[in-house]
Parts: C-alpha cells; sequence; structure tokens
C-alpha cells in the first residue's frame, strides 16, 4: 500500500496567496517525511484551492491566464507536484470555457466542472459545457492526454484529495490522504478460504493503516495547525495485477469483470469497506478507472467491460466513469447523455460521482491506445453508443432529482 498523495486544501482568495502556498509547501514537505518514517511511500504532495469563481476575475481570461500561470510556478517552487485549481460553478459559465486553454497552457493543474447543483439539481446547461470541454480538451495533444487532468463531478463535496475533484471550501487550511491501496483487496480476497474471512481480513488491513496512518497525521495537526480530513480510501489501483481491483473482484466473483456476478462483487466489496474504521474524506469507494487497471483495462480491451457496465457499477459504489478511452470522433452531443446519465444517478442515489473522459485523437471504437505513462495500462478505444440528447434535454434549464425515500 502506498499514499497516492498528500493533499494540502487552501484558499487563495486572499492577497497573500504566494505565503500561503509557501505554508502547504513547507507542510507538505514535513508531511511527505513524517509518513515516510511511518513505512510508507509517499507518491505526490498536491495543493487544491477554492472553486474558481472565488478568486479570479470572472471577465477577464487574461488575467486569469496568468494567475493560474503563477500559481502552477508557486506550487512547483515549493515542491508540490500538483495543483487542482477548483471547479468551474454553472453560474460561472464563462469558467467552463476558459478550461481548455488553461489545460494547453499548463502542465501539473487541474481542473473541473460542476454539472450538479445544490438539493438535488442537475444544471443542463453545465453537463453540455463539461461535454464541450472534454471535446475541445482533446486535441491538445496527440494521445489525448490533457483530458487526465479535467474530470465533470456530479454531487461531489469539498475535501477529497483524489485529483481532479479536489477543492476546498473553508477559510482555514486542511489536508487529507488518498491512497493507493487495491492491493490490500487482491491479498484478502485471494488468499482467503471463505468469503467471511476474506471481508474481515480487508477490514482488519484497513482499520490497522488508517490506525498508523491518522495518528502521525494527528502529529501534523498539532504542529502545523492544519485540520486533518481523514483519509479517502478508495483502494486506488496501479496497472499491475497485484494492484488491481478488476483482480479483486474478479477472484471475489469467479467470473471476468463486465460479466454476470459483477455486480454483486462489486456491492460486497463496497459493502466491506464500508464496515471499516476510520476518518473519511472523499469518495471512500470502489475505484475503478480503465486505464489505471491492468485487467479493467484487458477486460475493457476484450469488448467485456463497456461503458453501461461501469455506470451500473457506479450505482452501488464507484468514483463513476474514471480514465475511459473514447473515439477521437467523439462529439459534445454524444457526450452529453453520458454526463446526464452519470448526474443523474449521483442525484437520485446521493453520491458523488465523476467522469473523466479521454477522446483519442484519430483512434476509433476498438483501436489500440498507445499511453507511454507508468499509471496507465494500454486498452483499447471503447464505444460511447450515444444518441443526441431529445429537444426535451437541450435547454438551459435545470431540473431536480430527490434522493429515493427507503
Amino acid at each position: 500500500m502506498k499514499i497516492r498523495s498528500i493533499t494540502y486544501f487552501s484558499n487563495p482568495v486572499q492577497p497573500n496567496y504566494p505565503e500561503s502556498i509557501s505554508e502547504a509547501g513547507v507542510f507538505s514537505a514535513a508531511a511527505r517525511e513524517e509518513f515516510t518514517q511511518q513505512g510508507y511511500e509517499v507518491q505526490t504532495t498536491r495543493l487544491a484551492t477554492t472553486p474558481l469563481s472565488t478568486f479570479l476575475d470572472e471577465h477577464t481570461f487574461t488575467s486569469t491566464l496568468s494567475k493560474v500561470c503563477k500559481i502552477e510556478g508557486l506550487c512547483r517552487g515549493q515542491g508540490i507536484d500538483y495543483v487542482s485549481l477548483g471547479p468551474a460553478l454553472p453560474h460561472h459559465r464563462s469558467h467552463y470555457e476558459w478550461i481548455p486553454a488553461l489545460l494547453e497552457a499548463t502542465e501539473s493543474a487541474f481542473f473541473s466542472g460542476a454539472m450538479t447543483l445544490p438539493n438535488g439539481g442537475v444544471s443542463l446547461s453545465a453537463v453540455r459545457a463539461c461535454a464541450d470541454v472534454i471535446v475541445k480538451a482533446a486535441p491538445l495533444s496527440p494521445d489525448g492526454f490533457a483530458n487526465l487532468r479535467f474530470a465533470a463531478l456530479a454531487n461531489v463535496p469539498p475535501g477529497s484529495p483524489f485529483f481532479p475533484a479536489a477543492y476546498h471550501l473553508d477559510d482555514q487550511p486542511s489536508f487529507a490522504l488518498a491512497l493507493e491501496a487495491a492491493d490490500l483487496a487482491v491479498t484478502a480476497f485471494s488468499e482467503a478460504s471463505d468469503l467471511t474471512s476474506a471481508r474481515q481480513g480487508l477490514i482488519a488491513a484497513m482499520n490497522k493503516h488508517a490506525q498508523k496512518l491518522s495518528h502521525a497525521a494527528k502529529t501534523l495537526s498539532n504542529r502545523f495547525g492544519v485540520r486533518y480530513g481523514g483519509i479517502d480510501f478508495s483502494l486506488a489501483p496501479y496497472p499491475d495485477e497485484i494492484c488491481s481491483l478488476g483482480a479483486a473482484l474478479e477472484h471475489l466473483a469467479g467470473a471476468s469483470i463486465g460479466k454476470r456476478g459483477s455486480v454483486a462483487a462489486a456491492a460486497i466489496l463496497a459493502d466491506t469497506m464500508d464496515q471499516a474504521e476510520f476518518p473519511r474524506a472523499g469518495f471512500s469507494g470502489l475505484m475503478l478507472p480503465v486505464l489505471e487497471d491492468s485487467v479493467l483495462a484487458e477486460r475493457a480491451a476484450q469488448g467485456v467491460l463497456d461503458l453501461k457496465d461501469l455506470l451500473l457499477y457506479s450505482a452501488v459504489c464507484g468514483t463513476g466513469l474514471d480514465t475511459v478511452p473514447l473515439p477521437g470522433d467523439t462529439t459534445a452531443n454524444e457526450i452529453v447523455p453520458l454526463l446526464l446519465d452519470l448526474a443523474a444517478l449521483s442525484q437520485r442515489l446521493n453520491k458523488p460521482l465523476t467522469a473523466r473522459l479521454m477522446p483519442i485523437p484519430g483512434k476509433s471504437a476498438g483501436d489500440e491506445t498507445g499511453f507511454n505513462f507508468e499509471y496507465f495500462a494500454n486498452s483499447r478505444v471503447m464505444a460511447i453508443d450515444a444518441d443526441e440528447i431529445s429537444l426535451h434535454m437541450s435547454s438551459d434549464e435545470d431540473f431536480y432529482l430527490s434522493p429515493r425515500k427507503p
């Protein structure tokens, strides 16, 4: 198990934001040292800010670009690997329109766009704006890689340490941990002789690490006066079978993920994780990023796992649709209904979901991907299988969904 990220949350609204980024750098360096001494590999340190609209000039792209680049440079100077500049919000449409250019101008800055509103609302105009960002960002690099740094958010609260979903909604700083811990599930479900002992083994492993991590985190919190926001124990994978949630699910179901029985396996694993005791941040659920998981990538390449399966799993667990390779000629009108499905699920089930979709220029459904990236397993481009939305769904209105009553 590794720490994917120590994420520091800060509000850059104040005039002294360079000083706040300096404080983030000092804290992050100390936190990396502390957790390393506790025996954990720390892959990255990150900074997440409040939403774009809280600290950018809504009407001036030039000043926005300058400030974003300055924040990125300050983070780099402080040894902070990545920065998430909060989500664009539905009542600031121009911020969505600026994101492709901001992605092009930066290297380590992540962005997101909110599709939902408080109290169960879904903004049709924001859904379309997110689809436009995805399509416009795709050709910024030959492999469509820019969309790794953008996600459409549905019902996602602040405080998640995983990018691109991370953002802050407080004047005081805080920090949280994002883990790469799929190997705990693989071990628990491959070595146990029965389901009960497998579930107990995973819970015990999660509790053991959470207790150790939280003890170190509270020491840091007291030392620096920075609130500890908890752990996102989403069991993030790495493209190796020993760190594959797809492998864990297949051990549990006795079948390839995408085949019958997979939903039950996903629900069992998610429910098992819910029984662990730790201070929760972010999703703390089952994460199924296609290109970051060797088994998921292989099943997608075989055509066993498709987008409908991923949406179905999102109903019982998960973070949504993550690192999904799509045809390069996918249009915004084809992406909109997929995002609408995700947003509707998030509000009806009252859970956070995201979409990180990656149209790959020049590629068609079934073509091999060609990424050269340590954290990706290559697969094949997945068919989106979408028609354009109906007239009723093409307006700029908002609609509301109440969570299903028990």
